[in-house]
């Protein structure tokens, strides 16, 4: 029996003394005569084994590794299959736009120093509201004078409207009908004149005296007449109309005016945003100097750069969702529905060219443009807006 290291006192002792007796037998047994049987050996006290406890822990290490190495293996064949199925799956493109909205500058159309500036960054205005009161002492000088020349050129007008006062009108009959009497007594002093020349008792010198008086005295009757007759008639129709036109050009002069009046006034063309204001109030503007922009909040689109290799994904019509980080939180993204209303490529720097032919052909650059389907007023221009798409799947343009 072989010896173990933590065995009791006891066992030791009944040891030795089985192989004392052992000895003694075999002693016994040279005598060749006799044979003496074998008799059975006693049994030998049991003794109580006990198991090794670092045998015991090296097999639990073994266990572990064994199972470590098995896990690991599992481990590294489910990871080739995870890898082989990613490889064998479409890779989603991932591309990101900015989105944009019309902004409108407000200039003014003439000079002028700033007054007041109704309206701030932010502000929310309606087409026609004033943004900006101005002061020009110019254009009310040119109001002034406009009006000035209007009552002038309307009395010219009314002048040839009405024609001669009735004073002037009396006046010209008068002296035609002082003419005509005068024209008369010379046609009746030629008569007499002329029987006494006749019956020789005028000489001839008297005679035509007295008929160069009487034409002189007709035609002075006719000019009194057809000035009698002028004042009745009153002013030509082409004086009346120069003066009508007159009136016009100095009406339209005066519309000019107030028309800058109401310009240096500043009113909003659209409804919109003011996205910023640029001028400070008592500042001189000169004219067209932008003062504020405005933004549409209605008017938005989104702008897309992609390859020519991904175009038919975003081809015009189509439909894609795009995520606004902007307006997103950590546990619900922001989305919007977007649909593609124009493309069109981009300058020549950017087509990818190869390096060689083995890498395949020149791939050019187009900017994509789509709108959404509803208008966020939340949304600001410079927004980037976050597109995934699938390129081996067929977006549907809306029906």
């Amino acid at each position: 029996m072989t010896e173990l290291p933590h065995e009791s006192d006891d066992s030791i002792k009944s040891t030795d003394s089985t192989e004392s007796v052992t000895s003694q037998d075999a002693k016994s047994s040279v005598d060749p005569v006799e044979d003496v049987p074998d008799t059975e050996a006693e049994p030998s006290t049991s003794t109580y084994n006990r198991s090794n406890p670092s045998a015991d822990k090296s097999a639990r290490i073994k266990k572990v590794v064994l199972a470590l190495f098995i896990l690991t293996v599992l481990g590294m064949i489910a990871y080739g299959l995870y890898k082989s199925n990613q490889h064998s799956e479409p890779e989603i493109i991932t591309l990101q736009g900015q989105m944009q909205m019309q902004q409108t500058s407000i200039a003014a159309k003439v000079p002028g120093r700033i007054a007041k500036i109704l309206v701030t960054e932010g502000d929310t205005v309606t087409a026609g509201q004033q943004l900006i009161e101005m002061d020009s002492p110019e254009i009310n000088a040119k109001i002034n004078q406009a009006r000035a020349g209007k009552q002038m050129a309307q009395s010219q007008l009314d002048k040839a409207e009405n024609g001669a006062r009735p004073q002037e009108i009396a006046q010209a009959k008068a002296a035609w009908q002082a003419n005509k009497a005068a024209s008369d007594l010379a046609e009746n002093t030629y008569q007499r004149v002329n029987r006494l020349y006749e019956e020789g008792l005028m000489a001839r010198q008297k005679r035509d005296e007295a008929y160069a008086q009487y034409l002189a005295t007709q035609d002075q009757t006719e000019a009194a007449r057809l000035q009698y007759d002028l004042a009745m008639e009153g002013a030509r129709s082409e004086d009346k109309s120069a003066a009508t036109a007159q009136v016009a050009q100095v009406d339209a002069k005066l519309d000019e005016a107030l028309v800058a009046k109401e310009e240096a006034n500043l009113r909003s063309p659209i409804a919109g945003v003011v996205d910023n204001v640029i001028v400070n109030a008592g500042e001189v503007i000169g004219q067209g100097v932008p003062l504020l922009t405005l933004v549409d909040t209605n008017d938005q689109w989104v702008v897309l750069n992609v390859t020519e290799t991904y175009l038919n994904q975003l081809a015009i019509g189509q439909q894609f969702t795009g995520t606004i980080p902007a307006l997103s939180s950590a546990n619900k993204p922001y989305t919007k529905q977007f649909t593609v209303y124009a493309t069109s490529t981009l300058s020549d720097f950017a087509t990818w060219r190869p390096t060689n032919n083995d890498d395949g052909f020149d791939v050019r650059t187009f900017e994509v443009k789509a709108r959404p389907t509803m208008p966020d007023a939340r949304i600001r221009s410079g927004m980037s807006v976050i597109v995934r798409i699938n390129p081996t799947s067929t977006n549907k343009s809306p029906e």
